[in-house]
């Protein structure tokens, strides 16, 4: 089938196999193109199918030569219907992995459930015996709470009395508004970090410890995001910003955990990308397109792979001392939040507008990133051949 790009809304509904696996193809470059890592060797990554979770695995395969599991809930494809993007990239991954000798495994499921981590605890004691690398990178609109059955939904509000008024940009028509939020209540903060805190990060560790899966010395690492001042109503100031600060409180209580085997847990704070649950978050796209713009013209613009790359290479396995800010976190945004960068964007801000958002911004590489996300848009594919959408993940467990 010939397969284009449809949108509702932020999401896309469509993935296209070639484009999905040619943005692999050019990630895996990119690591084997940095060097080698004196990373890990068996790495568990939850929420591997996309974004930063794809990029931690592709990494840690093709960076330090390490047999990855890796975990997520993506939608197969049926005939005449695409896959969603997550299990194209799955099965590219797969497919690179064993030309390359390397051990790759899926699970695909819900990873919030008892099932799922079952599955993967027997899958790690069969083929892998311990892990040394366990990446938490989920990113989910729901979760099914494993012991009382009941379903939280997380919500994107600020916090507090008033509603958050500011500017955002439709990113598919280029045209700035002004939104309003109206600041979320108790349930709704609550359900937040029920999906989007720490609990299910721990759950996942306390399985593998009690099942003697962790390798002495293993680390864990969880992803995060703080911004700037212009985002943190409604992000880290907002619902999912209490999320975030459950999510790295609980590192703390991890690492405490893990000290019996001299093992250690990490929050990382990544720079702001262009993701399916960045797009839907009012504030972001516009902030999003000034920064790239910025960080483009100043040479120091990453994608998730770049960033990935350095997290592994420069901070968790450079042979030194983990650096962290006052708060235990790795701060891998730190070019994003660099003083000249945020001034830079700060002063442009009150300056867009749809008429000069395409000179004063990068607009185009937010659209680019964002259909580079579904497989389309990608350089070097022809979108107007017949592709068999019917792609198999060949280590699907």
């Amino acid at each position: 089938m010939i397969i284009e790009p449809k949108m509702r809304g932020f999401i896309c509904l469509t993935a296209h196999p070639i484009g999905c696996e040619q943005n692999v193809i050019n990630q895996i470059n990119y690591v084997k193109s940095k060097g080698s890592i004196s990373g890990p060797k068996k790495v568990l990554v939850i929420g591997a199918s996309t974004g930063f979770g794809l990029a931690s695995r592709i990494t840690s395969a093709f960076g330090s030569e390490a047999a990855t599991i890796g975990v997520f809930f993506e939608k197969p494809p049926v005939a005449g219907k695409p896959a969603s993007p997550g299990w194209y990239n799955s099965a590219a991954f797969e497919q690179q992995a064993i030309k390359a000798g390397l051990y790759a495994k899926s699970i695909n499921g819900d990873a919030f459930s008892d099932e799922i981590k079952e599955k993967t605890l027997d899958l790690i004691k069969q083929d892998l015996g311990q892990i040394d690398l366990v990446i938490y990178s989920l990113a989910s609109p729901k979760r099914v709470h494993p012991k009382t059955g009941v379903v939280h939904s997380s919500v994107l509000k600020p916090i507090g009395e008033q509603a958050f008024t500011n500017k955002t940009v439709d990113f598919h028509t280029g045209v700035v508004s002004e939104i309003s939020i109206s600041p979320a209540n108790e349930d709704e903060i609550e359900n937040t970090v029920a999906v989007m805190g720490g609990e299910d990060w721990e759950m996942w560790i306390d399985a593998l410890t009690q099942a003697n899966l962790l390798a002495p010395g293993a680390t864990t690492v969880a992803y995060s995001y703080i911004g700037p001042s212009l985002t943190e109503a409604v992000y880290r100031k907002g619902t999912i910003g209490r999320a975030k600060d459950h999510l790295e409180a609980t590192a703390f209580t991890i690492a405490d955990k893990l000290k019996s085997i001299g093992g250690h847990a990490y929050v990382s704070v990544n720079k702001a990308l262009v993701t399916q649950a960045s797009s839907a978050i009012p504030v972001i796209p516009l902030y999003i397109s000034l920064l790239y713009k910025v960080m483009k013209e100043n040479g120091i613009h990453e994608g998730c792979i770049e960033q990935i790359q350095r997290l592994f290479a420069n901070r968790l396995y450079n042979g030194q001392e983990i650096s962290t800010d006052d708060k235990g976190r790795i701060r891998i945004d730190d070019w994003e939040m660099r003083e000249d960068v945020q001034d830079k964007v700060a002063q442009l801000w009150p300056e867009a507008t749809a008429e000069n958002l395409p000179q004063i911004g990068d607009l185009a590489g937010y659209k680019k990133d964002f259909l580079n996300l579904f497989g389309f848009d990608v350089p070097g594919v022809n979108y107007t051949e017949d592709v068999n959408e019917m792609v198999e993940i060949p280590g699907l467990v």
